[in-house]
Order: C-alpha cells, then sequence, then structure tokens
C-alpha cells in the first residue's frame, strides 16, 4: 500500500509539473477554446435551446446546479459526479438531493453534442460546459447574455461530506448568507445579486412550510409575509402535503429572469425566510429597492457577481482533467499508474514530449493509454 500512495504522489508529480507547465499558469479567459474548439459556445448554446423546448425547468436547474458546484470544492463540475459503491458523492449530500435532474441533463447533452465534433472531442471541461449553458439559460429566460470565462478543469473528487456547511439553507438570516458567501470571496452586494436567481424556478413545501403555520407562538404565519400570499401558500401546501410539493419563486414572472425578484420581496413575496430577509434588513433593504426600480443596475450587477463566482476555486494542472464522462471519475487501476510511471520514467529525454502534451491537452485520464505505448515497445520495459 505504501508504494501505492508513492506511485500515485509520482504520477501526479510527473503530471503536474513535466507534462503540465502550460496550465501550471493558466488563467480563465474568454475565447479560451478558439484554437482547438472555435465553435464550443455556439454547440453548447444550440444543445440547451433544445433542452430548454423540452421543459422550462432546464433554465433554474442549470444555474442551480452551477451555484451548488461552485461553492463545493469550487467550479469543477464535482456535483456531476455519480456515488459508486465505496463513495457517496456530491450530488447525493441533503442538501442536494433536491437539485432538479434537468441540470445535470443539460450539461451531458451539451457535452455530448460538443464531443460529436472530432476537433472538439476530450477537450472541453464539463466544468465550462456548466458554465457556459448557465449563461445561455439565463439569457434564453430573459436575463443577460455575457461572455463567460474559461479554462476549468475539471475535479479529481466528489465527495458528499465536502457539502457539509457549504450551501445556503432556507432559514438563513443576513449575517448568515454573508459569512458564507464571503467564505467564496463575495460581497453582500454579490449575494443579493446572485440571490435574484430566485426570479426563476421553484422550491419546495418542507423549505417554507415554517412560515405558513409554525413560525412562532405569537404568530403562526410569518408577519414579514404578504397575507394574501401567506393564504396562497396554504392553498398549494396544506398540512398534509408531500413535502417535495414544487411551488414557485415567483408568483408574477416565473419564466423571466427580471428584476421583479425585489419587487416581490418590497410586498412581502419571498418565498423563503433567506430571500424575504434580503428586504426586512435594512443593512440590504436600499440594494434591494435599487434594483426592484432599476433592471440595468441590477443586471449588471448580477453579471459581475456570477462572473466573480465562477473563477472559485478553479482546478489547473494536477489538480483537474477533463472527463470524458461528466458523471464519472477516471477508473485508476495500480497497474495503469506503474505503467504510466514507468513510461514516463524511461521518457525522461522527453524525446515525445510534444505527443504527450497533445494526448493529455485531452485530460490527465490519457496517462493511463500510455501502457499500449509500453506493451508496443518491449525495448522499453
Amino acid at each position: 500500500m505504501d508504494r501505492f500512495n508513492s506511485l500515485i504522489a509520482v504520477l501526479s508529480l510527473l503530471l503536474s509539473v513535466c507534462v503540465f507547465p502550460f496550465f501550471a499558469s493558466a488563467q480563465l479567459r474568454q475565447n479560451y477554446y478558439a484554437n482547438v474548439c472555435p465553435n464550443v459556445e455556439t454547440i453548447v448554446r444550440n444543445a440547451v435551446a433544445q433542452k430548454i423546448q423540452q421543459t422550462f425547468v432546464t433554465v433554474p436547474a442549470t444555474i442551480r446546479l452551477f451555484f451548488h458546484d461552485c461553492f463545493v470544492q469550487g467550479c469543477d463540475a464535482s456535483v456531476i459526479i455519480a456515488s459508486s459503491g465505496t463513495n457517496t458523492a456530491e450530488k447525493d449530500h441533503p442538501d442536494n438531493l433536491s437539485l432538479a435532474g434537468d441540470g445535470f441533463d443539460t450539461v451531458i447533452k451539451a457535452k455530448a453534442a460538443v464531443d460529436a465534433n472530432p476537433s472538439c472531442r476530450n477537450k472541453v471541461s464539463c466544468a465550462d460546459i456548466l458554465a457556459m449553458a448557465t449563461r445561455d439559460v439565463i439569457a434564453m429566460s430573459g436575463g443577460p447574455s455575457y461572455a463567460v470565462e474559461l479554462g476549468r478543469l475539471d475535479g479529481l473528487s466528489s465527495t458528499a461530506s465536502s457539502v457539509n456547511g457549504k450551501l445556503p439553507q432556507a432559514t438563513f438570516n443576513l449575517d448568515q448568507l454573508n459569512a458564507l458567501f464571503g467564505a467564496n470571496g463575495l460581497t453582500q452586494t454579490d449575494m443579493i445579486a446572485l440571490s435574484a436567481a430566485h426570479t426563476v424556478g421553484f422550491s419546495h413545501c418542507d423549505k417554507f412550510s415554517n412560515r405558513i403555520y409554525n413560525f412562532s407562538r405569537q404568530n403562526p404565519v410569518d408577519p414579514t409575509l404578504n397575507r394574501d400570499y401567506a393564504a396562497q401558500l396554504q392553498t398549494m401546501c396544506p398540512t398534509n402535503v408531500d413535502p417535495r410539493t414544487a411551488v414557485g419563486f415567483d408568483p408574477n414572472t416565473p419564466n423571466t429572469f427580471d428584476n421583479v425578484y425585489f419587487q416581490n420581496l418590497q410586498q412581502g413575496k419571498g418565498l423563503l425566510t433567506s430571500d424575504q430577509v434580503l428586504f426586512t434588513d435594512p443593512r440590504s433593504k436600499s440594494t434591494v429597492d435599487t434594483w426592484a426600480g432599476n433592471s440595468p443596475a441590477f443586471l449588471a450587477a448580477f453579471v459581475r457577481a456570477i462572473t466573480k463566482m465562477g473563477r472559485i476555486g478553479i482546478k489547473t494542472g494536477g489538480n483537474g482533467n477533463i472527463r470524458q464522462d461528466c458523471g464519472l471519475l477516471p477508473d485508476i487501476r495500480k497497474s495503469d499508474l506503474e505503467t504510466a510511471i514507468a513510461y514516463q520514467m524511461q521518457s525522461a529525454n522527453f524525446g515525445r514530449k510534444s505527443e504527450i502534451k497533445s494526448d493529455l491537452s485531452s485530460g490527465p485520464n490519457k496517462a493511463y493509454e500510455w501502457q499500449e505505448d509500453v506493451k508496443q515497445n518491449s525495448s522499453m520495459t
């Protein structure tokens, strides 16, 4: 086991130092794939448009998936990875069980569309596809279209335990929201702008039932809730309802990405405690009031905030790869590691460095295909 662990460490070092120097100082940038997959944004956009035609749920599901991904281990598509027999992945943490399947399906279909192009195959990360798809669903539902920074690699791990304490809860107050967003380098203004993604989408009855039935001894209904809106919610979520029953966030323009979210807060129609607190807390109320009456200012702030969020915890070099299947981590076996290391050690003159670097532009998983070269070159073994 010690030797196996040493092999892993050596391989990681070789990959990151010997054959990934061009990734080591990589920075996100627009048009990152211009030379390898110049039409990637068009391909993703077309796949997203087809998915939205099937169901509007695609819009909020994709936005929420991006948010949940970035806030746990960074924007690395680790939330998409499926659990295995030996590991419970992020997507199966209780906080992620309500993520709609249409968000995952959007990324999977966009990835398939990208990889169907021979020049793009295995060259575009799932993390970048999710970032582009998020921009596209926002634009296609009436929100801003903005330039997406690209160049993320996909994460190499996904565990349910890593989600603990990383995502906002429906009952959060302003201090709790600011602390969580601040831990990710986001300001209160960023937090308020990103919260407005609730201008589309839905929540479930169990996330706000306390506000309409047992808020406190004195007030069974949260007094910050609009009375008529509270009665409407009680109709949609009676006491014996399935807690998974969905209710839209925006009772006025549920399928449009707009600033009506803030107008709803002014009227006491914020669905979650964490929504309404943005208006009831005087420290954030002025921002809500400003954006409720100034759509361009809100949209500009939203673009700045989601761009910043997209930079959280990006993976480069040996810290990531480009997954061929967005839902699966590479199957790393002991024999693969030993063979890959042997090949690298015996190729120390880097006579094939350019070829190796070309292969690995598709992701570190290519390292494990080197074993075939070893078999065909007995003089190296």
